[in-house]
């Protein structure tokens, strides 16, 4: 579930933001998502290690989601000022 709503969000945040040359905190961000998820999705599919392959999954939809929150963040407070 993590990946069906995290992966299309990264690849569309790395299209906006691939200009910067890996050097932002965003850029940083995007990319250890796209590492987290290929991790959740490389590891062994035994029961013992579901709690990593979940941990890792919703950490890496967690970096996806910070930077679309963060520039929501930013519109509120630029609008209300």
């Amino acid at each position: 579930m993590a990946t069906l709503l995290g992966l299309p969000l990264l690849v569309w945040e790395y299209g906006m933001f691939s200009a910067d040359g890996c050097t932002s905190g965003i850029e940083v961000m995007i990319l250890c998502g796209f590492a987290l998820l290929a991790i959740a999705w490389a590891l062994p599919h035994r029961r013992s290690l579901r709690m990593l392959r979940m941990t890792a999954a919703g950490a890496g939809l967690g970096c996806a989601l910070l930077p679309v929150l963060f520039a929501m963040l930013m519109a509120m407070a630029m609008a209300s000022g």
